[in-house]
């Protein structure tokens, strides 16, 4: 969640914010690693790399030793070093929560999927319209919710 993009003119503002700062909370108490991914959409815009809209809000603010990863275009594994760095890890299972279930959180999934990754979307974080179509994937994709439920 970036400057640019997160505000409390979102759909649900608090409740999204407190969903996923719990869950950044319990990931870090049990040890479970947080990753962040920034997106850049280049120069003149508000969500390139330098600017105050790309950086991570100040309610998610990563720890110094959390990885960030940049990303392009829609999927969080496309070209960014982050399967290579999950392979190296041995990393199975991925937790994708995001804003905009319809585009980064539907095209990061899919694409975990391809990658052989166990990836679950986070849906009590996600406000957006897409989250239906989320569940309706999910069930008939045999998504495993129990990671997340010992986690929260």
């Amino acid at each position: 969640a970036q400057k640019a993009i997160v505000n409390n003119e979102l759909f649900e503002y608090e409740k999204f914010i407190e969903n996923i700062q719990l869950l950044i909370k319990k990931a870090r108490e049990n040890n479970v690693e947080v990753i962040y991914i920034l997106h850049d959409e280049g120069a003149g815009s508000e969500l390139a790399s330098g600017n105050v809209g790309f950086e991570v809000i100040d309610e998610f603010k990563p720890m110094a030793e959390e990885k960030k990863f940049v990303k392009t275009v829609n999927s969080a594994f496309k070209e960014t070093g982050l399967v290579e760095y999950l392979v190296q890890k041995n990393e199975k299972d991925v937790i994708a929560v995001g804003m905009q279930t319809d585009k980064c959180v539907n095209a990061t999934v899919i694409s975990g999927f391809e990658h052989g990754l166990q990836t679950v979307a986070n849906l009590i974080a996600l406000v957006s319209n897409g989250i239906l179509n989320f569940f309706r994937f999910a069930s008939s994709s045999n998504f495993q919710l129990e990671s997340l439920n010992q986690i929260l």
